[in-house]
């Protein structure tokens, strides 16, 4: 497929450009949001399926209008927020979860036409965002007035902090290579030779780190209910609770949309195959359908370790393995240059 092909707009793009931009924008952060509260129902079907049970069967012909009937509940609990609560940061916490977790995906690109926003600094933007996300984590810990929340919180924060600079390590190889932060730039850079292959150890680290930073099983120990009853969000409830609900599976979308952006080309086709009536979003979405499904398996087969194990793993084996693999993939692009 010729890619002056794969990269015409239609004819009205060229006259509205701000209107285009601003439809994709509407268009993909809506399905991604949408995405994400199926991912409720879809995850509890995944893991029947897995673990030889029903599941949620009773709503709607084979319980397809569950996450309907889980909304309307949500939607018309109370939106209690507690007496002895800071108010102001009560509230903004939820907000501030969701708003980072849609926010990052502006940089993601699903085809050669379509993204939200193509920065030269994209990759960079994602890590500022999940940045400001722990502060969503403190805000909601901290203002709830809970000792468990409180604990929870500083626990989540302490996880989320150390993890992301193993994420943020792990994807310097990749810069190296591509020589751009433009995820569009990293993409194109992936033509001949997907980056899993030269950077399979920092796709190991990054798939790691993106599962604590997400606080995904099995690294969901500060929002354990077994120990932490709920963890941060033990005080939330109603709509309030249902963004912090929603943003984590936002993230977890998030995170498979960059995992396959970054080490397995992103709308490319498999060895460069060119089939003219596949479109290459279609490859986008099913590579990242095949990485949230494998967070799911994760949460139906693994098991919880303990906090301080959880931190241990990190900065004494996902550091030093971070750092060896960027230093070996920068000795090698200096040796290919010279």
């Amino acid at each position: 497929m010729n890619q002056e092909i794969i990269r015409q707009t239609p004819l009205w793009a060229e006259n509205w450009p701000i209107a285009y931009s601003v439809i994709q924008a509407i268009v993909i952060l809506l399905v991604v949001v949408l995405v994400a509260a199926l991912m409720s129902f879809i995850e509890r079907r995944l893991l029947a399926l897995w673990q030889d049970r029903y599941g949620p069967n009773r709503v709607g012909p084979g319980g397809m209008f569950q996450i309907v009937a889980d909304m309307l509940k949500i939607m018309f609990k109370e939106d209690w927020t507690p007496k002895f609560a800071d108010k102001l940061t009560f509230r903004l916490a939820p907000a501030v979860a969701m708003a980072t977790a849609v926010l990052s995906f502006m940089v993601i690109p699903v085809s050669p036409t379509m993204g939200v926003a193509d920065m030269s600094i994209g990759l960079l933007f994602f890590m500022a965002m999940a940045g400001i996300a722990v502060y969503a984590v403190l805000f909601g810990g901290w203002s709830s007035n809970n000792k468990y929340a409180l604990l929870g919180g500083l626990r989540s924060a302490a996880q989320t902090i150390s993890y992301e600079v193993f994420l943020g390590i792990s994807l310097m190889g990749v810069v190296a290579i591509a020589g751009s932060f433009n995820m569009r730039e990293i993409v194109e850079a992936q033509r001949d030779v997907w980056f899993v292959i030269p950077q399979f150890l920092g796709f190991i680290i990054f798939i790691v780190a993106g599962v604590a930073v997400t606080h995904r099983h099995p690294f969901d120990q500060p929002e354990a209910e077994q120990e932490l009853a709920e963890g941060y969000h033990v005080e939330y409830g109603g709509m309030k609770w249902g963004m912090f609900f929603v943003a984590e599976y936002v993230n977890v979308v998030l995170i498979s949309a960059l995992i396959v952006t970054l080490f397995f080309g992103g709308w490319l086709a498999p060895f460069n195959l060119e089939i003219p009536f596949i479109p290459p979003v279609f490859w986008f979405i099913i590579k990242t359908a095949f990485f949230v499904m494998m967070f799911v398996l994760a949460r139906g087969s693994l098991m919880r370790p303990r906090y301080d194990q959880v931190m241990n793993f990190g900065w004494k084996i996902c550091l030093p393995l971070a750092l060896v693999n960027l230093l070996v993939t920068g000795a090698v692009i200096l040796m290919n240059q010279a």
